[in-house]
């Protein structure tokens, strides 16, 4: 039992210092995950705004989103966030089944997926943190779990 538990430790070890996002162009038409287009996506105030209309606890909705992506994560690139009017909107890659490049930041992007209002963890908080690369005094500075917008993306596109 000993021996199985450290070889699956070893093995998550080894993938998650391997692991990293893909290093390909993130040019106009670019494509990760599900292949998507343009057509009848909104703005992220308009989310927030659809979202807001709904009562708490059921402020859930399959979106296509346009909007500029401000982060990706250095890790992996298995998350972006998409400049909002309250900061920055998290979105994670479904399931982890895709990965974007870092060279996403900065770029305008339309985002398939479910977005959802959730409460993040302080925990998770500071795991994005670090996947981002930020210091180790930012990291201990965050103290409170975040009520935000998170969308499960399936598909992105790069404008």
């Amino acid at each position: 039992m000993k021996k199985t538990l450290l070889l699956l430790v070893a093995v998550f070890t080894y993938s998650i210092l391997v692991a990293q996002p893909p290093k390909v162009p993130a040019t106009a038409g670019s494509s990760f995950g599900e292949k998507i287009t343009a057509d009848k996506a909104i703005t992220v105030d308009q989310l927030q705004n659809l979202l807001l209309s709904k009562s708490e606890g059921s402020r859930k909705a399959e979106v296509k989103i346009k909007g500029v992506v401000t982060d990706v994560c250095t890790m992996e690139g298995c998350w972006i966030k998409v400049q909002s009017p309250d900061g920055k909107m998290m979105v994670k890659m479904k399931d982890h089944k895709f990965t974007v490049p870092v060279a996403l930041n900065g770029k305008t992007v339309i985002i398939d997926g479910a977005a959802e209002e959730k409460i993040t963890s302080v925990e998770q908080l500071r795991h994005f943190a670090v996947d981002a690369g930020k210091s180790k005094e930012e990291v201990a500075a965050i103290k409170e779990p975040k009520k935000e917008i998170v969308i499960d993306a399936k598909g992105v596109l790069v404008l």
